[in-house]
């Protein structure tokens, strides 16, 4: 029940993120003295709507996005003749490019609101994490109790006896290549004698063989105990920093700055991604750094909220509102960024023509770009589609 709770709430997160970037398409249009004609969450069969002043606001059935239709956005728009001076298309360029970065500019500070509630309320995850499988404290070996307490313990561990030191990284157990710390424990736990562990030490890679004890550890769920090996060692773990709410705004922005940086890095990285994603679809191994589809998104917030951890929840849609932002600036249309290279490049254009001592040319014939933005739309579609695939078949885990 909570995860279908957490599951449904992340899917209305989106949707509300959405609607508020058409708000900042809206607003800003309003702002700066042009007509909204209509601004609707959701696409299809229309539910509801009402007029106020001259805009109608609605909902529609399919909570896929929404629109914010605005007069005149290019000059393929009818018009009525009182909304001609009002069209877009004829408004000075910075009015122009402040609509088109209205939605971008909503989804950023979106994101950076809630940066900022998650530093105030649980403290911002640190980006420098060491390696998952880096060494952190060693201590003795404790027996579980069924309860999932330990019981007290004394000594140095085999991990200490073995001479592995904090910081050490571990790449492979007993020959087995690890790079999740679950995957070490996993590996660890299923040794019945003497093994050896492959580290990376200073540049150097060692082999060190460790002799571990054997103990009864409990599942979580309260099942039967079994016998594993254990080495007493835990992961080295940098944990997130709580800022009072005057100290929040400033981290919050510099986090913001490293998220956007890691957004953009992870934009570039699309194309790339579509092998491993059509891998995951086939029944490979699904690479935890592809994208997710809304589904995807929302099963991650799910699975988050079912498990407490409404932190990861927030950074999550944080994350996912960086994204929407960024991808938007992209200059492909339908995109914003497509919309605001179309005023640049007729900015750029009137500007040359006004040294040459002619006058400011046509606006852009938007009929000319249909083909590249059907290209556009055809390749975006077929990726939504494959991701949506990906996260159906074959979904990321977060937790083993």
């Amino acid at each position: 029940m909570v995860f279908a709770l957490g599951f449904v709430l992340f899917a209305l997160c989106i949707t509300i993120s959405v609607a508020l970037h058409e708000c900042g398409h809206m607003w800003a249009a309003q702002a700066t003295g042009m007509k909204v004609r209509r601004y609707f969450v959701g696409f299809g069969p229309k539910i509801f709507s009402f007029r106020r002043g001259e805009t109608e606001y609605g909902l529609k059935a399919l909570p896929l996005g929404g629109f914010c239709d605005i007069a005149g956005m290019t000059a393929l728009d009818e018009l009525a003749p009182e909304d001609l001076d009002r069209a877009m298309y004829r408004q000075a360029t910075w009015k122009r490019l402040v609509v088109m970065s209205g939605g971008i500019a909503m989804n950023f500070l979106l994101g950076f609101i809630l940066v900022v509630i998650l530093a105030i309320g649980w403290g911002l995850p640190r980006f420098d994490q060491p390696p998952a499988t880096t060494i952190g404290k060693m201590s003795c070996v404790a027996q579980q109790n069924v309860d999932g307490t330990l019981q007290a313990c004394s000594g140095a561990g085999p991990a200490q006896q073995a001479g592995l030191q904090t910081g050490d990284v571990v790449s492979a157990v007993n020959g087995v290549k690890v790079k999740t710390w679950p995957e070490f424990q996993a590996e660890t736990q299923k040794q019945n004698g003497p093994f050896a562990y492959t580290v990376e030490r200073d540049g150097q890679t060692l082999t060190i063989p460790v002799n571990p004890e054997r103990v009864t550890r409990y599942p979580a769920d309260g099942g039967p105990g079994r016998e594993v090996s254990a080495v007493g060692v835990g992961s080295e773990y940098y944990e997130p920093v709580k800022y009072n709410v005057l100290a929040a705004i400033p981290a919050a922005g510099a986090f913001t700055g490293d998220m956007f940086v890691r957004t953009l890095q992870s934009l570039a990285q699309m194309p790339q991604k579509v092998t491993a994603l059509w891998t995951a679809v086939t029944g490979g191994e699904r690479d935890p750094e592809t994208p997710v589809s809304v589904y995807g998104a929302s099963k991650i917030g799910g699975e988050t909220a079912e498990r407490g951890l409404w932190n990861l929840f927030i950074l999550v849609l944080a994350s996912l509102n960086f994204f929407l932002g960024a991808f938007n600036i992209l200059p492909l249309l339908p995109l914003d960024g497509g919309h605001i290279a179309v005023v640049l490049y007729e900015k750029l254009r009137n500007s040359i023509r006004g040294l040459k001592g002619l006058a400011p040319g046509a606006p852009v014939d938007y009929m000319k770009l249909l083909p590249a933005t059907y290209v556009a739309v055809v390749i975006g579609g077929a990726y939504m589609v494959l991701t949506l695939v990906a996260d159906i078949i074959n979904p990321i885990k977060l937790f083993p």
